[in-house]
């Protein structure tokens, strides 16, 4: 399909010797005489290509790349003049243009910047598919991984997604718990209706109680008015317990009468109100131990854990990490003045390399520093935190922990490791990097295959 270019000069003689030109290599070419019969053009054709000259009666070219931008007309912008100086060239890059060219100019010189911007054109494409991609493959709603037993926790978050089982979701900090939670809901037959969270740690024992099921006016001292409850607030909805482990164990009983009836009674009322209400928990205790210390109720637990998930920490799932650091470098980026910015090799490894005691949130904290304190579009070892550069005690880095003393996985943490430095030092050449390890060139792409390093 012809690439469709739009020719704005108020010289007749040269903008028809452009258009001729340009329709001898192929394009479809249009003209216009100044900036206002232009906008007027491009507003109903869509052009791939706009050839603008800046000195032009009626409005010119930068009046003209000004309107187009507030219009969010498309099209790469060349602009061109013959009285043309570095300060106007980057005035004209400032507004918005591709590039600029100073009249007189050679046929050669015209083609040339179109075949330039042609394939900076291709190349936004290409990148947007493979985001685009990436995120089908990779993402479920906003958690991004690659990593195996995370896909399994996706087909799990769509199986029980469209149904109102209690879900009980398990991990250490970080992990994502909440994201998995909205990924329920939003990929559900709820998602239209309200999704509402609550840390049950952090609102005083007195005061979660009316938070959760409401109270009515006269209840207590400070009640001077009626107040509706989260779970009503949730009706129809889906209802995200955080931290359900901090629970007083007055209140567990009350929840507990809420699952089993389907209604809440408000603090201070006569009458019970019906709910219908999907509740996600979630705590990084362990509900199992709390519950023969006697800390929790287990009749409570048995409710909640009707369909469980467990999510691993980012240790057990190092291959993510350059996956989660381009999503928060596309996430912080634009908002802290720095898009297109991307980490260095070596800021890569050492970032790769951490034991991530923090977890997703922890990465996610390091790379919006990184993007604070950092200077350019390269993110540099200089950026990230002394503990990652081994400058500090939280700059652990991975290998067994006290929940984990797996030799075999500890093994393949190295493995890993090595296969990534060889690669590495070699540019990407699969051949040298086996023979640097030692290995056969087979082994090496078992390897890649097997650690889903390709």
């Amino acid at each position: 399909m012809k690439q469709r270019v739009l020719v704005i000069d108020d010289e007749e003689n040269l903008r028809h010797m452009l258009g001729a030109m340009l329709r001898k290599n192929g394009y479809h070419a249009d003209e216009a005489p100044d900036g206002e019969q232009a906008l007027a053009m491009a507003g109903e054709h869509p052009y791939d290509f706009i050839i603008c000259d800046i000195r032009m009666p009626v409005l010119d070219g930068l009046g003209f790349l000004r309107r187009a931008q507030e219009a969010g007309i498309g099209g790469t912008i060349i602009m061109m003049s013959a009285y043309g100086t570095i300060d106007t060239a980057l005035q004209c890059m400032k507004e918005g243009a591709y590039d600029y060219v100073s009249k007189p100019f050679k046929n050669d010189e015209i083609l040339l910047v179109l075949k330039k911007a042609e394939e900076r054109e291709r190349l936004k494409t290409e990148n947007r598919r493979l985001r685009a991609e990436v995120a089908r493959e990779y993402s479920f709603g906003a958690i991004v991984s690659r990593n195996p037993r995370m896909r399994e926790i996706f087909e799990l978050i769509r199986k029980v997604c469209d149904v109102k089982t209690s879900v009980l979701v398990l991990g250490e900090s970080g992990t994502g718990k909440e994201l998995v939670a909205r990924a329920i809901h939003h990929n559900g037959s709820r998602r239209d209706a309200p999704f509402v969270a609550v840390n049950c740690g952090a609102i005083p024992e007195h005061l979660l109680e009316s938070e959760l099921f409401g109270h009515v006016r006269g209840a207590f001292t400070d009640a001077a008015s009626d107040r509706t409850g989260l779970f009503e607030e949730a009706h129809g909805g889906t209802l995200f317990l955080d931290e359900i482990g901090e629970m007083p164990p007055s209140l567990q009983v009350k929840l507990l009468r809420v699952l089993q009836e389907g209604e809440v009674r408000r603090v201070g009322a006569e009458r019970p109100t019906k709910v219908d209400v999907r509740v996600i928990s979630a705590t990084s205790r362990d509900l199992e131990r709390e519950v023969a210390e006697g800390h929790f109720r287990e009749d409570l637990f048995f409710r909640l854990n009707v369909f469980s998930i467990t999510l691993p920490p980012l240790r057990e799932r190092l291959e993510d990490v350059p996956l989660l650091v381009g999503h928060f470098l596309n996430k912080h980026g634009t908002s802290l003045g720095r898009p297109g910015a991307r980490v260095s090799p070596e800021a890569l490894r050492l970032l790769s390399a951490y034991a991530w005691p923090g977890n997703v949130r922890e990465l996610e904290n390091c790379i919006e520093r990184a993007l604070i304190l950092g200077d350019g579009d390269i993110v540099g070892p200089g950026a990230l935190p002394d503990g990652l550069r081994g400058g500090g005690a939280g700059g652990a880095m991975v290998g067994p922990d006290n929940d984990n003393l797996s030799i075999k996985k500890a093994e393949e943490r190295l493995e890993r490791e090595f296969i990534r430095r060889a690669l590495e030092k070699t540019g990407g050449n699969r051949t040298h990097a086996a023979r640097i390890l030692e290995i056969s060139h087979r082994a090496l792409l078992y390897k890649l295959k097997e650690y889903d390093m390709e």
